[in-house]
């Protein structure tokens, strides 16, 4: 469904006159497959993030494509609605002076929804992500760090997108609160049979969600493997990640 192939990206480096540019990604290929969640791991500055901005369109690659259902997500006209994405900086996620029920409706102004149908979608998606449909007249501010990402949760899902993508969701919040939210992320994958794609450095909460993982580093793909064969990585890097866990 989401198909990446043969992109490269790199970025001018040494200034404004410079003509030196800085590789960042260098023939990446892979496809998501609809209704699985591919984790992304690597260490920080493996190219993931420039990698999940090319994902949803909003920079281009050098080269190669980037497509959903056949279409390249660099038209607004193709990922407005069928991609969403959570960030891993919730608080700068949502605009401080909304409600959580503005903050939530703000994809769906396209839709036009009436004002009543407005108030039932809000407290049906806050139901979903486990708030009080009471909470939509709160500001992000009255929330707690684990309560504001599960509003842009609420959010992502809101316009029923083909793909989410998550850069580092769960890396802000307590260690108490990620499993909280990841547990969430499993049930509304499978009950709305959503595609995603996780990305991340913490391979315990990749192994936890995600159906295959995509082992990245220094802006290659190093191997792809299916969760339940995580231990038959063959990559000296995969072995390593591997190695660094607690508990599988």
């Amino acid at each position: 469904m989401l198909n990446v192939n043969g992109i490269d990206k790199s970025y001018k480096h040494g200034g404004l006159f410079s003509t030196v540019r800085q590789q960042v990604l260098s023939d990446v290929s892979f496809e998501v497959m609809r209704g699985e969640c591919l984790g992304i791991i690597g260490e920080s500055g493996s190219g993931k993030s420039t990698l999940g901005r090319l994902l949803i369109g909003i920079e281009k690659p050098d080269r190669g494509t980037v497509t959903l259902a056949s279409k390249d997500v660099g038209s607004k006209r193709v990922r407005k609605g069928k991609i969403s994405v959570v960030f891993q900086n919730y608080t700068s996620s949502i605009n401080p002076f909304f409600s959580v029920e503005e903050a939530i409706l703000e994809p769906l102004h396209l839709q036009n929804p009436s004002g009543d149908q407005k108030i039932l979608k809000v407290e049906a998606l806050l139901k979903e992500v486990g708030l009080s449909p009471d909470d939509k007249h709160k500001y992000p501010h009255e929330l707690s760090g684990g309560e504001v990402q599960r509003v842009c949760i609420a959010r992502a899902i809101a316009t029923e997108p083909d793909c989410i993508l998550f850069d580092e969701a769960i890396s802000s919040l307590d260690v108490s609160v990620q499993l909280q939210v990841l547990d969430l992320l499993r049930g509304l994958k499978e009950t709305r049979s959503l595609t995603y794609v996780f990305i991340t450095h913490d391979i315990q909460a990749a192994a936890y969600l995600c159906d295959r993982i995509l082992i990245f580093r220094r802006g290659r793909v190093e191997e792809i493997v299916e969760t339940e064969r995580l231990q038959d990585v063959q990559s000296t890097y995969g072995k390593h990640l591997l190695q660094s866990m607690i508990t599988f």
